[in-house]
């Protein structure tokens, strides 16, 4: 019998998108200056205010103020209105040295042979119903918020004109939610429910102060709304998408607009945004695992972050090999210790030509050197490349090379840096992977 799956996503104005991006800015402003930063940041955002704690070591100097309010009038949080922007909003940094305990374990003169900088397991997971092998639901939920990130900041659409002026209605706090049906096979058949909810500017005001007014007036605001999701976001999504995915939409789609009612207040005002509270949207919408470690405010040499993504560049060659239509990679590691305590696989029975997940395992613990200074190296983690990550998703994202600048009031001349970006999306293991699975 077929099945429902449903992942969610939010984007990149959610309160705790917010924290995450503060995190993974100010990680990429200490390793600009100083690829060896060890940083471990947290941030919390509300009514106005932003706190950031943590603990740094690093010869860098970063101008943590200025960097929090250009990233939140960047993000869209630039009016009063909002009661959270990035010109008024009071900053508190609470951020102290590293502990030398924790040090001691991971800094080594080899780096190669650096420790973990913590213990725990971390997953990496691959599917082949995607160009991207990742989930469906996770991927069109974050494909539904990227567009309409994009509609908001271009202005012309799901709009309003005021004082002869068009403007779009769209506020930066917004989530998706997508359900896909699936045959016994996994295999997707259909998109069953989609659910948006986003924030807005109250465009469409009562006629008076009646109370029958105020309900009428925003009616017409939700079926306004209702409307240009129906026909203009969603339209938009499906010219992204291949056509074996758009055979998935039919008449009988479930959508919900705002099913609360109208979203005015949205933001760090409405709801407290915590650094890494949104570990499933970051990696898998639910599906494969998570070990429970947050990803965002930490440097490489914690492996909640750079194992977790070894594992999916892992599993994604794998699958893009033909090993496996699915696979979760699992690692775990000891403090202080560098080599991973164990390598766990699942291939939920779709291996090719029934090769034992054990023998999968073994042959990655030949193919792949997981101790983290190896893991660094590989996917070139000592560099600024974070904030990238910090929305729509660490995982099914686009490898490529861009050029970032970096500059402050107080340390002259701006820091360039040409870096590569989601080095764990590329698949430039697959010829080899092949070879030494005999995969022709």
């Amino acid at each position: 019998m077929s099945y429902l799956f449903t992942s969610e996503s939010v984007s990149e104005g959610h309160p705790d998108k917010v924290a995450d991006q503060i995190s993974d800015t100010l990680l990429d402003e200490f390793l600009a200056r100083d690829p060896e930063s060890h940083v471990a940041i947290e941030t919390l955002c509300t009514t106005g205010q932003v706190v950031v704690a943590g603990e740094v070591s690093s010869s860098a100097y970063v101008d943590i103020h200025s960097s929090v309010r250009d990233l939140i009038k960047e993000i869209g949080y630039n009016r009063g209105a909002y009661r959270f922007d990035g010109d008024s909003l009071g900053i508190l940094s609470a951020i102290h040295e590293q502990s030398v305990d924790i040090n001691r374990g991971v800094s080594r003169g080899n780096r190669i042979e650096q420790g973990a900088g913590d213990q725990g397991m971390m997953f990496g997971y691959a599917v082949d119903e995607t160009s991207n092998y990742m989930p469906l639901t996770l991927d069109l939920s974050h494909l539904l918020l990227r567009e309409l990130a994009d509609i908001r900041r271009n202005g012309q659409e799901m709009s309003y004109y005021r004082k002869g002026k068009l403007k779009t209605y769209l506020r930066p706090d917004a989530k998706s939610q997508v359900t896909v049906e699936y045959d016994d096979n996994r295999n997707p058949i259909r998109v069953h429910t989609i659910v948006v909810s986003t924030s807005h500017d109250e465009f469409i005001l009562p006629l008076d102060d009646s109370a029958q007014a105020k309900v009428r007036a925003d009616e017409e605001m939700l079926a306004r709304i209702r409307e240009d999701v129906e026909k203009v976001l969603i339209p938009r999504v499906l010219d992204k998408l291949p056509e074996n995915l758009r055979n998935l939409f039919d008449d009988k789609l479930i959508l919900h607009v705002n099913p609360t009612g109208k979203f005015v207040l949205g933001g760090p005002h409405a709801d407290t945004g915590l650094t890494g509270r949104k570990i499933i949207v970051d990696t898998y919408g639910g599906r494969g695992a998570h070990g429970g470690g947050a990803f965002s405010g930490k440097d490489p040499s914690k492996v909640d972050r750079s194992a977790a993504y070894a594992c999916r560049y892992i599993a994604k060659n794998m699958v893009a090999a033909g090993v496996a239509k699915e696979m979760l990679v699992q690692v775990s590691y000891a403090i202080g210790v560098a080599a991973p305590v164990n390598i766990f696989v699942n291939t939920y029975g779709t291996s090719h030509a029934g090769i034992s997940d054990v023998l999968i395992a073994e042959k990655i613990n030949e193919m792949f050197d997981l101790r983290p200074g190896a893991i660094e190296e590989m996917l070139k983690l000592r560099n600024p490349i974070y904030r990238e990550t910090a929305a729509y998703g660490h995982m099914g994202r686009e490898p490529k090379t861009v050029k970032k600048t970096f500059r402050s009031r107080y340390d002259g001349a701006p820091v360039e840096k040409e870096v590569e970006l989601f080095t764990w999306e590329k698949v430039d293991r697959v010829n080899e992977i092949k070879e030494a699975f005999g995969i022709v």
